[in-house]
Order: structure tokens, then C-alpha cells, then sequence
């Protein structure tokens, strides 16, 4: 018997992920009582036919959720396992999704949305801390979220905790506000500027040839190759679980395509973490130019 607590920040996607955990076989409760989820444990036992159950919880309990500590560590006691999957997202990610969706955040009262998540995050410290699984859904999509759980609870994978997303951009169209790393590759010989090379982008061989045919990109690589593979254990022992990458040049085209591309060559066989890629820019200066 499968018995999963789904819990996290309002905001980060719980009803999302409930919806998903429903479509794979799980039979769902969302905003669960503090005080019943106890007596649910029981029913929930191999003997029932509820063999996979997923309760949400969150701080709608209110006051009641101080409570759950002392329920969850009886349940431990009286032999009833249990996982707890934590859904976070950034402050920022957060804020933004109020404003787009217009609620109210349950904790802010009549003060700012920041405020509010500032006291959630209190309260819910204690259950990110026992999470035996936290996904950051500050760049995620919902397909994306899929397949985190589907590996997780269907294909029963090693979780990967830190989830690592390498995005190209162009400075002219500004530094993500979400990267963790920034890496300026201007430095590099520019192929906007060479016949036949500026329609075509670092996804293209041409692009690619030009570019790395510089000694100093392959020595940028390596040396980034090897500062990143030094930081990811770090982070991960540190509890990351959202690493943004930039590769910056000009327009966000060439250049940091290029590296950006084969920056996630060297790291996508690892499976110490989940890892994506993203060029943010790389259509910006066809669409201008229309």
C-alpha cells in the first residue's frame, strides 16, 4: 500500500499534481482534515481495496497543522508508512502566479502577497524537512511535472532532487531573473557578422563549426564543465533543488546557443540530477525583423 501526503507551498502546483496523481492510479483527497488523516492511514491498509492513496494538505488546516507532527510521527510508531511529496516554488514564481490567477493568499490578510508566503513558509518548514521528495515547480511545466511524478511513482526511479535547467538568452533582451549562474560568452569571435552565418542559429552545424573552431570556447567549456560538476554535489548536499544556468551572448542566437548546447551535452548523462535546456532568445531577432 502506497499512502503519499502532498503537501507544498500554495501556489506551486498541489492541484496540478493531485490531478496527475488521480490520472495514475491514486486515489485522491485534497484539504483532508489534520484530524482524520490518522483514521484514513487505517483504512488505507493492504487488507482495503485502496492500495495507492494521495492526501493533500496544506495551510488551509489552519491552526491544525501544527498537529500533524505528532499524527505523522504515531502513524511511524504504530507502523504506518508513509511518503510526503513537497511541491516548492520561488517567492518571485509565487507572487507572479497571485497576480496572474487574482486570489488571495490565504496568510496575507490584508498585507502584501510576499507577506503571506512568508509566514506559509514558516508554518510548512516542518514538512519540507521530512519530504522524503521536493520538486521546485518554479520552471516547470505541467508536462514536465508529469513525468517528475510519473518516474517517481510509477516507474519507481531514484528521485532526482535537483533539477537543472541550462537557458540561453541575449543581454540585449536582459539576464534571466531567475538564473542562479550567469556566463557572458561575448568574448567569442561573433558569426552575426560573417556572410551566410547570421540567419542561422547555434542549433545549426554551421553555427556550431564556426563557433567552436576558437580554441577559447573549447577551453571555456572544459573550464565551466568542470567548475558546474564541482558545484552540483555541493548543492545538492545543501538541499537545492531548482539550478538555472545562463549562457549569455548579444542577441541570444548564436554564441550562447552553441554553448549553452554543448554545455548540456556534458551533463545530461549524469543521473545524479534531472536536467533541461531552454533558448529563451533564439527567435527575438527574426520576430523584430518582421
Amino acid at each position: 500500500m502506497k499512502f503519499v501526503i502532498l503537501t507544498g507551498m500554495s501556489g506551486a502546483g498541489k492541484s496540478t499534481a493531485l490531478k496527475i496523481m488521480e490520472d495514475i492510479g491514486y486515489f485522491c483527497v485534497d484539504n483532508l482534515p489534520i484530524a482524520l488523516i490518522e483514521k484514513f492511514a487505517e483504512l488505507a491498509d493492504p487488507a482495503s481495496e485502496l492500495q495507492k492513496v494521495a492526501v493533500g494538505v496544506d495551510i488551509r488546516s489552519g491552526q491544525a497543522l501544527g498537529s500533524l507532527q505528532d499524527i505523522l510521527d504515531r502513524l511511524l510508531a504504530n507502523g504506518k508508512s508513509f511518503e510526503i511529496l513537497y511541491l516548492d516554488s520561488s517567492d518571485q514564481v509565487l507572487v507572479k502566479r497571485y497576480k496572474e490567477t487574482r486570489h488571495l493568499h490565504p496568510l496575507a490578510g490584508g498585507e502584501r502577497v510576499d507577506k503571506g508566503i512568508q509566514k506559509e513558509r514558516e508554518r510548512m518548514a516542518f514538512l519540507r524537512r521530512r519530504a522524503d521528495y521536493i520538486i521546485d515547480t518554479s520552471n516547470m511545466l505541467t508536462r514536465e511535472l508529469k513525468a517528475e511524478l510519473e518516474k517517481i511513482f510509477v516507474q519507481n526511479q531514484d528521485y532526482k532532487s535537483l533539477f537543472i535547467t541550462v537557458v540561453s538568452f541575449g543581454f540585449k533582451y536582459g539576464i534571466p531573473t531567475d538564473a542562479d549562474l550567469v556566463f557572458d560568452v561575448r568574448f567569442l569571435p561573433n558569426p552575426y557578422y560573417v556572410e551566410g552565418l547570421r540567419p542561422k542559429t547555434g542549433n545549426d552545424k554551421e553555427i556550431q563549426d564556426f563557433v567552436m573552431g576558437h580554441p577559447e570556447a573549447g577551453q571555456f567549456l572544459s573550464k565551466l564543465e568542470d567548475m558546474v560538476k564541482f558545484l552540483i554535489p555541493n548543492y545538492i548536499a545543501e538541499g537545492k533543488t531548482q539550478l538555472v544556468i545562463g549562457v549569455g551572448c548579444t542577441g541570444g542566437k548564436h554564441r550562447s546557443v552553441t554553448l549553452a548546447n554543448a554545455l548540456y551535452q556534458k551533463l545530461c548523462n549524469e543521473k545524479a540530477y534531472g536536467i533541461k535546456i531552454e533558448h529563451r532568445d533564439i527567435q527575438k531577432d527574426a520576430l523584430r525583423n518582421k
